[in-house]
């Protein structure tokens, strides 16, 4: 009987102890009903003062240090109920939580209490959002635990006062007289625990909205009080960035009046930092709004936002390490120079936080990201290197293909079309590994013309002076002289059936569109000459010699029209 008697008046403590700190006020309730619940909790602390004096009594008679010791216990029990009637008395009393009002011991320093305490506001904020549901959780566990404990309580007194009645022991009654107060104290304790849980839950349940009411008020709430601090917290981040970036530009304007080629280290370094001050400046400037607005709870969120992005860049911190050096032009790729990018030599313009790379051929200008750059390697470059192969609207030959006329040109894609229209469409990369030839910066035309071995005395002292006299002349009734930039025909070497002579013929990439018309032209102008001038021009001719025991053989036999037939 002890055993249960002590299991279950723990278990009654501990749910006791599990009403919720800091949950809604009772002011609320009716005084009627007040006042019922502070009479109850009045009859219990009498009772409780009667069991402490009683206790006491027994300690102080008893001679057994076990029993001493067990009623030290039970001394201790029910001071602690005493303790705990007293604060729902109170609470009661007064409609709040008195323990708001204790005042709270300061401690030894430590950076992760500050730490800690910086980031309190927040979490406190995100607690106080989610409170009614965990507030109401708590009351409906607990009381579902004290509706369980109350009819074991009760049972235990209806069993004690049976008990009492059918007895006839002088020893047992005494005994059961003794635990008879205390078991009805403790069902009227379990019983106002009981009581008060379900006042608390009714007045919650009561004050309840619906989701979306209640969503739409915290949403109001916010944007009527804290919004707008948020709002001038952003708008003062955001002017002191802007004013930052003009000032940066005024003064790099102002310097700019000397037309430096490329920028002194210290320019640099004065360009990075005042890049990092500005950044620096408006973080604070949004802490100092939010600090004078007193709104713990975003200053909170803010350090917690920048802690976080803090621990984010912390590693990204090699990477910066080399974009900083970038910036500083110290690092791989600096300003001036020539880098590979997308298989196309840039130059590089400037380097900033958006880097600018030009390719002047091409015509165009890219704007990329610092990271873009890391890892890329730059290199001086002389004035006579070329930065492409062709410019829109030259005409290039492309591998086998006949020659065309470049229409689009960029870093991804080229496109040429032929005369007549037939176009083709490269990847930039297949493009150039093709080695395009550019006619379009002048080109040579070399013809082959072959004469007769009967003009052998000729072919390599009169005749290509004549044809070259000629040839001339043509070009210059079709217009074509002026961008003839050298005209050449000399002897080649003596072929099989020909003397062949070749013409040699330089002319400006303004011909190229008729490049295969010039190069007919220069056969034509050929075989003219020949014509004018009684020039043979020989065609293949094949002999075969025999020897002369064949050539015996071959007299030998019948002629064709004698030769038998065979079937």
């Amino acid at each position: 009987m002890i055993v249960f008697s002590s299991g279950l008046l723990f278990a009654a403590d501990q749910v006791g102890k599990g009403l919720p700190e800091g949950g809604p006020s009772i002011e609320r309730a009716s005084p009627e009903e007040t006042l019922v619940m502070l009479s109850s909790l009045t009859e219990l602390q009498t009772n409780l003062k009667k069991q402490l004096a009683l206790t006491r009594e027994k300690i102080r008679t008893s001679t057994s240090d076990a029993e001493k010791e067990q009623l030290e216990m039970e001394l201790q029990r029910l001071d602690r109920q005493l303790s705990d009637s007293s604060n729902d008395f109170e609470r009661i009393a007064t409609g709040v939580e008195t323990g708001l009002f204790v005042e709270k011991k300061s401690g030894a320093f430590s950076w992760k209490d500050e730490m800690t305490t910086l980031i309190e506001p927040a979490i406190k904020e995100i607690k106080r959002l989610t409170v009614r549901a965990r507030e109401k959780t708590k009351l409906k566990d607990t009381i579902s635990e004290l509706s369980r404990l109350t009819p074991v309580a009760n049972n235990a007194v209806q069993h004690l006062e049976r008990l009492l009645e059918v007895t006839s022991d002088p020893g047992i009654k005494k005994q059961i007289k003794e635990l008879l107060p205390e078991w009805r104290n403790n069902e009227n304790r379990i019983r106002n625990k009981l009581e008060l849980a379900q006042l608390e839950l009714s007045q919650m349940e009561d004050k309840e909205v619906s989701i979306v009411q209640g969503f739409s008020k915290s949403i109001g709430d916010f944007f009527r009080v804290r919004g707008l601090y948020l709002l001038v917290a952003l708008v003062a981040f955001g002017c002191i960035l802007l004013v930052g970036r003009l000032f940066h530009r005024l003064v790099f304007r102002l310097l700019a009046r000397e037309k430096l080629e490329k920028r002194p280290f210290h320019l640099r370094l004065f360009d990075l930092s005042l890049r990092v001050f500005t950044v620096a400046a408006a973080i604070i400037g949004l802490f100092f709004v939010l600090y004078l607005a007193e709104d713990w709870f975003l200053l909170s969120l803010a350090i917690i936002f920048f802690l976080g992005l803090s621990w984010t860049v912390r590693q990204a911190v090699p990477r910066l390490w080399q974009q900083g050096r970038l910036m500083l032009n110290v690092g791989s790729v600096r300003e001036g120079e020539r880098v590979q990018l997308y298989d196309v030599p840039w130059k590089v313009e400037s380097i900033h936080v958006f880097c600018r790379l030009s390719n002047p051929t091409l015509g165009i200008r890219l704007r990329l990201p610092i990271e873009d750059i890391v890892g890329l390697v730059s290199r001086p470059y002389a004035p006579e290197e070329t930065w492409f192969p062709c410019k829109k609207g030259d005409w290039v030959v492309v591998g086998d293909r006949p020659r065309t006329r470049v229409v689009s040109l960029s870093h991804e894609l080229v496109e040429t079309v032929e005369r007549g229209g037939k176009r083709y469409l490269f990847q930039t990369a297949d493009f150039l590994a093709q080695n395009p030839v550019n006619l379009s910066r002048n080109f040579r035309l070399r013809v082959v013309f072959g004469i007769s071995y009967d003009l052998q005395a000729q072919a390599t002292t009169t005749i290509p002076d004549l044809l070259k006299t000629f040839i001339e002349g043509r070009l210059d009734d079709e217009g074509y002289l002026n961008n003839c930039l050298n005209l050449l025909v000399e002897f080649k070497e003596a072929g099989a059936s020909s003397l062949d002579l070749l013409v040699i013929a330089d002319f400006k990439g303004e011909l190229a569109d008729i490049y295969s018309r010039l190069e007919r032209s220069i056969q034509r102008w050929c075989v003219d000459a020949a014509t004018m001038y009684n020039w043979e021009i020989p065609f293949p001719q094949l002999t075969f010699h025999w020897p002369a025991r064949e050539r015996q053989l071959e007299n030998q036999l019948p002629a064709p029209d004698t030769c038998p037939t065979t079937g």
